[in-house]
């Protein structure tokens, strides 16, 4: 939405002055933009096959319980029923884990948390099973459920492997060190759906040597293909995964516990077998975001300067471990925030409950220590009387300054720019007091507050992220570019989710070869790993592995003419379809020099290697950082509790701009995301039990719900040992922004706001 009054441009204008026809630095749009608008595009609830049967899956209406009988005789009688699976179906391993093998395919002794797989049915029609699944006969002995995180270290243990998933105390500086001014605060961050737009689905399809084949919006196919070998008992190359139809993702787009009843169907009744999660489904059996509690102190000098922090942080993983301890690293890493602290105590648990399962959704542990260590620099700044920027601006994080885990930062670090670019950027008009304008209220144009009872509040906050993994992790990508009668293609198991991959190999090969017509091929395990798409990695890892195979092949184009020109091919340039010399000696066409040609070549990407945190939380866990500011402002009836988010500002650290639109299309998602976090996203539960596993009762962001979004500077410094310098876009606003708006309704109400999602009894100012 954009408020006609204010002719400030929504976001920074695109096209550029001068941008190139294409290649890197051009807004060109994604191959697949007019099928998805034309509704063509095949997602995966559109998939078919000859001979398909339908699948449905028992799940546990209890959230703790010891499963005494399962009898499904009763739905293998029902007509058109072909198979029924459970724990004792599987041929391979039993549990699975991305992280940690630690959940069950099928629920066999216990049930750990509501919705928790039972059984699996596959039948000649959907609602037939449906019918056999809900016909599967369960016997419980219902148990109580730990569903208090703090209850979780004393409690018995809901699994093998014990309650605490990881630990992390964070030791640096002086342990006695103390501040002059002292500010204290509880923080409880709570549970946030992936919700993904599109159907959770799926088909698998029996293959004659006794394999599989899955066709899923997987966002990881190589761990997939392996989980689902390991489950099925058979060899790697016996399972394929076949990426189709990912509309977009926010976390880990395609839970396997979708996938590997599928695989076990198609398996046992040799015939083709598809799953389509209804959204109930979906919330009950895929990740969400970590609940967390957090309880903060901040020491403070009399000039601002912040002297320690302390933190204890208690992610509350649900039921299973999944992503939690990466979760957990960021986390504690982050807990200060991009503040230069000399001295940080952070203590940091994860542990399991009967709540539902938590794992990876975008700007995972960051964005749950950014609303809390931001809030209270906002109590130091009202108790030292300073201006919250002024407040920021003296502690800002810098390129060479160490983190708390005793990293330095070596990547570009422009914090105090990017607030100065938010603080300094006009505000939005205030609304008119007049019935006319009553649209501008925060409950809208038929909401019942009155204009006398607004209030308008500014709020600041920075946040930073990590990129690509963390502690260890190999991030290695392959990509294969071929080129051949002037058409390019791009071989990369990259999955495109929404993050532009696609866009960019293909703006990668045109700016490297010269040539306009580039396809990306269809992603599916016969192709070399190129890992999850997650923490910006396609764009470093595996857009560095096509632009290093598409220079090799630009070699091979340039070497005969190089040899036959007497020069190296350093003196020879590609642009604009052309091949010249540095003098003008040479001048030929790509098209001319590749004639009769085929080229290909293979190439990898690896950044430089990190390290684990140690005992003590202390190590190079991180390759690389970006950060972000945001200026909220909110306007917010007291009397109701009703918030409206009138503008979001917006400077982020990108190091390079490589697609224009395409970028600022990210950030304006990550924006709208944290606006949801922020105001309405809640997954609520009743003693483990999710309430309203809808979109009824889990209220995301509408159209109307969208501020202005005002993208007022992009940092383009390059990260040196990035390919093209560029950083991950899309996860920091979703960090950042949440905290912003709640820092803009604590300065309407002046009530503290610290509880995410901001509840209308907390926006409600006292008399």
């Amino acid at each position: 939405m954009t408020n006609d009054a204010d002719a400030t441009p929504r976001t920074v204008p695109f096209p550029r002055p001068e941008q190139p026809a294409h290649g890197l630095g051009t807004s060109l749009p994604p191959a697949d933009a007019r099928a998805k608008t034309e509704g063509t595009f095949p997602y995966a609830s559109d998939l078919w096959a000859e001979g398909l049967l339908w699948a449905a899956i028992l799940r546990s209406p209890h959230p703790h319980a010891r499963i005494t009988a399962i009898d499904t005789s009763a739905a293998l009688e029902m007509p058109g029923v072909r198979a029924v699976v459970t724990h004792q179906d599987i041929p391979g391993d039993v549990s699975y884990g991305r992280r940690i093998a630690d959940r069950p395919v099928f629920a066999s002794d216990l049930v750990r948390h509501h919705g928790e797989a039972i059984a699996a049915v596959a039948a000649d029609h959907p609602d037939t099973a449906r019918l056999a699944a809900a016909a599967i006969a369960v016997e419980y002995e219902v148990l109580e459920p730990v569903t208090d995180p703090e209850q979780a270290f004393a409690a018995e243990p809901l699994h093998p492997d014990g309650n605490l998933i990881r630990h992390i105390p964070l030791r640096y500086g002086d342990p006695d060190a103390a501040g002059e001014i002292v500010v204290e605060g509880l923080y409880r961050i709570g549970r946030q759906d992936p919700a993904p737009i599109g159907a959770e689905a799926g088909l698998a399809v029996p293959r004659p040597d006794g394999g599989v084949e899955l066709y899923v919006a997987s966002t990881d196919p190589h761990t997939d293909r392996d989980l689902a070998a390991d489950c099925f008992g058979l060899a790697p190359d016996r399972v394929k995964i076949v990426v189709t139809g990912v509309p977009g993702a926010t976390g880990d787009r395609e839970d396997p516990g979708f996938q590997l009843p599928l695989g076990l169907l198609a398996l046992k009744t040799g015939c083709p077998v598809k799953l389509t999660a209804t959204r109930e489904e979906s919330f009950l059996g895929h990740a969400h975001r970590h609940p967390t509690l957090l309880r903060y102190r901040h020491h403070a000098d009399s000039d601002g300067r912040l002297v320690k922090v302390e933190a204890q942080l208690l992610l509350d993983a649900g039921a299973y471990a999944d992503s939690s301890s990466e979760s957990l690293a960021a986390a504690v890493a982050f807990a200060c925030g991009p503040y230069v602290v000399p001295h940080a105590f952070i203590e940091g648990w994860a542990v399991r409950t009967n709540n539902p399962p938590s794992g990876h959704v975008r700007g995972e542990g960051a964005m749950q220590v950014c609303a809390a260590y931001e809030a209270q620099m906002d109590k130091l700044s009202v108790k030292l009387g300073l201006d919250p920027t002024e407040l920021r601006l003296r502690n800002v994080l810098a390129t060479g300054d160490i983190l708390p885990t005793g990293q330095t930062v070596t990547c570009p670090a422009p914090v105090a720019e990017l607030l100065q670019a938010v603080r300094d950027f006009p505000l939005p008009p205030l609304p008119k007091d007049s019935p006319e304008d009553d649209w501008l209220l925060p409950g809208g144009p038929e909401g019942a507050g009155e204009p006398g009872a607004v209030r308008r509040g500014v709020g600041y906050a920075l946040g930073m992220v990590h990129m690509l993994g963390a502690e260890g992790t190999d991030e290695v990508s392959t990509a294969t570019v071929k080129i051949h009668d002037g058409i390019a293609t791009v071989i990369c198991a990259a999955v495109d989710t929404g993050q532009g991959f696609t866009t960019l190999a293909r703006q990668i090969v045109q700016e490297t070869l010269g040539v306009d017509e580039v396809h990306v091929a269809a992603v599916d395990t016969d192709q070399p790993p190129a890992g999850p798409a997650a923490h910006g990695r396609h764009t470093w890892v595996s857009g560095g592995a096509v632009e290093r195979a598409a220079k090799m092949v630009r070699t091979q184009l340039l070497q005969p003419l190089a040899h036959q020109f007497g020069m190296s091919t350093e003196l020879l340039q590609i642009a604009d379809g052309k091949i010249t010399s540095y003098d003008g000696v040479l001048s030929t066409t790509v098209m001319e020099a590749m004639e009769g040609k085929e080229l290909w070549a293979t190439a990898q990407c690896r950044p430089h290697p990190t390290e684990p945190l140690d005992e003590a939380g202390q190590g190079d866990a991180f390759v690389g950082m970006a950060f972000c500011a945001v200026r909220a402002v909110v306007d917010v009836d007291i009397e109701l509790g009703s918030i409206r988010v009138v503008e979001m500002a917006v400077a982020q650290d990108v190091g390079r701009v490589l697609n224009p639109a395409q970028l600022a299309s990210r950030i304006e998602a990550g924006i709208t995301l944290g606006v949801g976090t922020a105001l309405t996203e809640n997954l609520r539960t009743t003693r483990g039990v999710i309430r309203h596993p809808d979109l009824t009762g889990y209220a995301l962001p509408t159209a109307l719900d969208v501020p202005d979004i005002r993208i007022v500077k992009l940092v383009e410094e390059r990260d040196v040992v990035a390919p093209f310098g560029a950083k991950a876009a899309s996860a920091v606003p979703v960090v950042t922004s949440p905290a912003a708006v709640a820092a803009a309704v604590r300065a309407a109400t002046g009530r503290p706001v610290n509880r995410l999602p901001i509840r209308p009894q907390a926006a409600v100012a006292h008399p």
